[in-house]
């Protein structure tokens, strides 16, 4: 960030090549740390003492920076890494000719550093720093066009939006490290593996004031409302944030604190706030996908229902579960969003009303974006099968059936809007304007390297099959301690899988014959519409028009009333103070003291002048 900051200008690349080295480097790192706890598992953790807060009840709160190596911390590092290096590549064909570029480097090198920083932390205040870098990046990234006032109103409905959610973390984060004393995340752990009375005085309070914070970063409903806008940002942004960092914070906390989840699940029905939310987000904002005509917004909701999805397997239990499909989810939507970025590359438009028939023209965009929307939709042998379909058997283990066929319900949602995605934008006649083409090979060469792991990281945790000695993902990812009641599938339960596979299929055949037939406009051919629930998806249920109502509400008819207030009642009432504490003052002033006090004291010392002056005599 600071070397782009300082000599960007004077790049030949306008500082692209700081930001691709930078990531490069945490590759190479990561991946031989990755490499060396599959080979024999690494649990490290250092701190640096910074300052001493003081004493707390007789306890010592220290300051402390540092870092934390384990399977957890390595695998986010690594995905991090690894997307990024390939989003940052992919950028400089994206960004080549655009305005303030070297800006734009810089600034997307403080946000994928920022998230480093974060699931780096050993402890919950570098968590909430790189948690903040990561928010102020996105702000930066967002309202990067800052030309238009749409992309800047979504910079700020962004930034503000995590803003609230953000005094939840640190409400929580001072709960719960204030309670033991202690804020590293290992403390916090071990704690609530001992059942600490201290730790369950606020599991409840804190736990759910950390779920707070994670809600607005992962766009949990209601909070989600800012990640659709989020992609006023360019589309590199885009994939990265929804792929491996801005989003996946939310998630990756409440993996690191998954023991305070789960110590006290029991007692403090956290779980009864949390699932409800998760089940919720997984299937009513994959339904907004529906009627999305910006192939980035589409793919947004998209986001938004996956990370419902991982929410609802770390809230019932599955530790794994829900990291897993983490860790296969930003491969395929990196390679969504970095195809749909070249599409937009090509078209020039957002709107697949302006798109149709570019499978042709750009079969390397095309095949790709198959592949990552088969993935997406849960289809084996594809990556997304493995870990959508470990979450279904975690949901049925652990006794939330009803919630699990709304899941399964998701499942063929995705698939729908995915097939109508994919039938708009790549199928039928052409729309728009111009003549598009394929993407450079800076651009094309990430999408394929993507579509790798989008086909065959699923096999890296079958359930029951391990890589020989390397065992895999369940063995490697591991934790500081070990959670407790996380759920591993000893086999596949086939049962459940081709009820997910079915909803899958069966969303891809119906989107199939709904929009493949070709139409003089894309607005005929997408013809789809239901009574009541368009409507009422196309307006976000009305929760943006709430939102705003509530900032309409604040800024307007509360704010007047409150200066009404303010002028009218509380500046009377101390106008009023301060002008009778004048008059009492002018009062005793004159009146007591001058008039009466100085008056008896100066009359006594005239009678004893007097009487002394005739005395004297």
């Amino acid at each position: 960030f600071l070397l782009i900051i300082w000599l960007g200008k004077r790049m030949r690349n306008d500082g692209a090549e700081f930001a691709i080295g930078a990531m490069a480097v945490n590759l190479v790192w990561s991946s031989v740390l990755f490499f060396q706890n599959m080979t024999e598992g690494i649990v490290r953790e250092v701190h640096f003492e910074i300052a001493n807060i003081g004493l707390f009840e007789g306890r010592e709160l220290i300051f402390e920076l540092g870092w934390m190596v384990d399977g957890l911390s390595i695998m986010m590092y690594w995905v991090v890494s690894f997307v990024g290096l390939l989003v940052f590549i992919y950028a400089v064909g994206y960004m080549h000719g655009d305005r303030r570029v070297p800006w734009f480097f810089a600034a997307f090198s403080l946000f994928a550093g920022s998230m480093l920083i974060l699931v780096g932390a050993p402890n919950l205040i570098q968590l909430i720093i790189g948690w903040e870098g990561v928010g102020l990046a996105s702000y930066l990234l967002i309202g990067f066009y800052w030309e238009d006032m749409e992309n800047v109103k979504s910079g700020n409905k962004a930034f503000l939006t995590n803003k609230v959610a953000d005094v939840g973390l640190i409400l929580g984060a001072i709960l719960v490290g204030m309670a033991i004393g202690d804020f590293s995340f290992f403390a916090v752990n071990e704690a609530a593996a001992a059942h600490s009375d201290a730790l369950g005085a606020v599991a409840f309070s804190g736990g759910l004031l950390l779920f707070f914070g994670a809600m607005g970063k992962s766009a949990q409903f209601p909070m989600h409302i800012w990640l659709p806008d989020a992609m006023a940002g360019p589309t590199p942004v885009s994939a990265l944030m929804h792929a491996a960092t801005m989003v996946t914070a939310g998630i990756y906390l409440m993996a690191r604190t998954f023991p305070l989840y789960q110590a006290f699940a029991d007692e403090n029905g956290i779980r009864e706030w949390m699932i409800p939310i998760g089940v919720i987000t997984l299937f009513a904002m994959g339904l907004l996908a529906l009627v999305a005509d910006d192939i980035k917004k589409v793919l947004a909701y998209s986001t938004v229902s996956q990370l419902g999805y991982m929410m609802t397997a770390v809230a019932v239990g599955g530790y794994t579960a829900g990291l897993f499909h983490l860790f296969t989810h930003a491969f395929f939507k990196a390679l969504l969003f970095l195809g749909a970025g070249s599409v937009i590359h090509a078209v020039h438009s957002n709107n697949m009303s302006d798109m149709g028939g570019l499978r042709k023209d750009m079969p390397k965009t095309f095949w790709t974006f198959v592949i990552g929307s088969v993935s997406l939709a849960g289809i084996i042998p594809f990556a997304g099968f493995f870990s959508k379909d470990e979450i279904l058997a975690t949901m049925d283990h652990e006794g939330y059936t009803g919630f699990m066929w709304v899941a399964i319900a998701g499942a063929f949602v995705t698939a729908f809007y995915m097939t109508r995605a994919i039938a708009l934008t790549f199928f039928g006649t052409y729309k728009g304007h111009g003549h598009p083409h394929e993407s450079p090979a800076v651009m094309t060469t990430p999408l394929i390297i993507l579509a790798v792991p989008s086909v065959i990281a699923g096999f890296l945790n079958v359930p029951g099959l391990k890589l020989g000695s390397f065992g895999n993902f369940t063995d490697w990812l591991g934790a500081r301690i070990v959670p407790m009641g996380d759920y591993h599938p000893e086999s596949i339960n086939w049962t459940l899988a081709v009820y997910g596979l079915a909803a899958g299929i069966g969303g891809i055949v119906l989107g199939w014959l709904l929009f493949s037939p070709d139409r003089d406009t894309q607005d005929e051919r997408d013809r789809l519409e239901i009574p009541v629930l368009y409507p009422l998806l196309r307006r976000n249920y009305y929760i943006d028009d709430a939102a705003l109502g509530l900032v309409g509400f604040t800024g307007g008819p509360l704010a007047r009333a409150t200066d009404w207030f303010n002028t009218y009642v509380l500046d009377n009432i101390v106008n009023g103070v301060g002008g009778a504490v004048r008059y009492a003052g002018r009062f005793v002033y004159n009146g007591l003291d001058q008039r009466g006090i100085d008056g008896i004291f100066n009359g006594l010392s005239a009678v004893a002048d007097s009487a002394g002056s005739s005395l004297r005599k």
